[in-house]
């Protein structure tokens, strides 16, 4: 185990920023074609009573993104090698079986957002689209190979910029009132769907695959100041960027059919301008082709720590996109799709977050950098509240 000294407290400065970057790049992950959908969804359907679930979930994946990043920057190793050096042969086969699944999931949402912008951008045929999403996520690892982990690191900051500067022009055609924002951020559930929404917010939010990449990328950066400035700066770009898409919908497309994407530019044509739309459909092709990016990234740490093999990444990209081609191939709704993807994800997500919960609060592991006793408890009840979020969402949708 690599061991880290307690670092004395220091004003934010120039070093610290060239430290920054591990958590832009799984900050991608929070701005992805699954949270730009799911939200602009929840806010067309319910207007702002949802906010209050972005605005939550957000502040709660910060504090685990930096454990996340802590943990890799402590140890040396990502989550995935850490659960495979505790587990016996079989329990290791069946978490990779279960994570692998949460990256399909992933990948469907990444491929299915970059596909229908280029369809409804350029008039590109959707299976086309998702093939041509892979290839670009493929190229940006290998410039990322080629030109070191800066470049990603760059390529994740424009994105997040250029995907926040979307959502900000279209809010500024339909600017929310205060009433609307301060009534968004009171806990309701109004129903219709609502609870299938907020935890697709929340799987979209607090994603597997961004914990796992983080734990990785931050194994060369042992600054925790730096960890904890990186993971502040990111978070709050890309919640506010969450609650921006929200707060879209319900502005200018309250009470649209938010089923069809090309229903969706349409409305904001029609109701905000075509400057709105475009600015849309750009936020959506560049979340989709960075997001794919970080998704290879992620199956690759995930199989490399669990399996301690890894498969060529083209073939691995293969086994993860060709069921979001298939998809996109079969006609059914790419909204509704989206949305089911996050909401397995956020099924998924208390088998991420329960190991990293154990592993950051052993002494063992992370030596004087183990969790105190108040986010120990903060963690069980993070846990315990994902597990009772999922737990009533299956109940509602399969129990009469």
């Amino acid at each position: 185990m690599t061991t880290i000294q307690a670092l004395p407290r220091r004003r934010f400065h120039r070093s610290t920023v060239r430290r920054l970057g591990p958590a832009f790049v799984a900050a991608i992950a929070y701005v992805d074609p699954g949270n730009l959908v799911t939200n602009v969804t929840a806010g067309a359907r319910h207007g702002t009573a949802l906010l209050w679930v972005v605005v939550l979930a957000t502040a709660v994946a910060g504090p685990i993104q930096y454990l996340a990043a802590k943990l890799g920057a402590t140890t040396g190793k990502t989550l995935p090698q850490l659960v495979a050096d505790r587990c016996t042969t079989r329990w290791r086969l069946a978490y990779w079986v279960q994570a692998e699944i949460v990256s399909i999931a992933t990948d469907i949402a990444e491929v299915i957002g970059a596909a229908v912008a280029m369809y409804l951008l350029a008039g590109i045929p959707l299976p086309v689209g998702g093939l041509i999403a892979a290839l670009v996520g493929n190229g940006l690892l290998a410039a990322g190979d080629r030109y070191g982990e800066r470049f990603l690191q760059g390529v994740s900051v424009a994105s997040l910029a250029l995907i926040a500067g979307a959502f900000a022009l279209c809010l500024t055609f339909s600017p929310p009132t205060a009433h609307e924002l301060g009534t968004g951020l009171l806990p309701t559930l109004p129903g219709d769907g609502a609870l299938l929404l907020a935890a697709g917010i929340v799987g979209a939010t607090i994603m597997p695959h961004a914990i796992h990449v983080h734990s990785a990328l931050a194994r060369g950066h042992k600054r925790l100041d730096a960890h904890r400035a990186d993971v502040f700066i990111a978070m709050v770009f890309a919640g506010g960027t969450n609650a921006a898409m929200l707060v879209v919908g319900a502005g200018a497309l309250r009470d649209l059919d938010g089923d069809d994407f090309a229903g969706i530019a349409a409305g904001l044509a029609d109701r905000v301008g075509g400057a709105a739309q475009t600015a849309f459909l750009l936020a959506l092709l560049v979340s989709g082709l960075t997001s794919t990016a970080v998704g290879t990234q992620a199956g690759s740490v995930v199989m490399g720590g669990l399996l301690r093999r890894e498969l060529p990444r083209s073939v691995r990209r293969c086994a993860t996109v060709l069921p979001a081609v298939a998809l996109l191939s079969s006609g059914a709704s790419p909204v509704m799709m989206l949305i089911l993807s996050q909401v397995a994800l956020a099924i998924g997500l208390p088998l991420v977050l329960a190991p990293l919960a154990l592993l950051t609060s052993s002494r063992r592991v992370m030596g004087p950098q183990a969790n105190t006793l108040p986010v120990k408890i903060a963690l069980a009840a993070v846990i315990t509240a994902v597990i009772t979020l999922d737990a009533a969402l299956l109940a509602d949708q399969f129990m009469p």
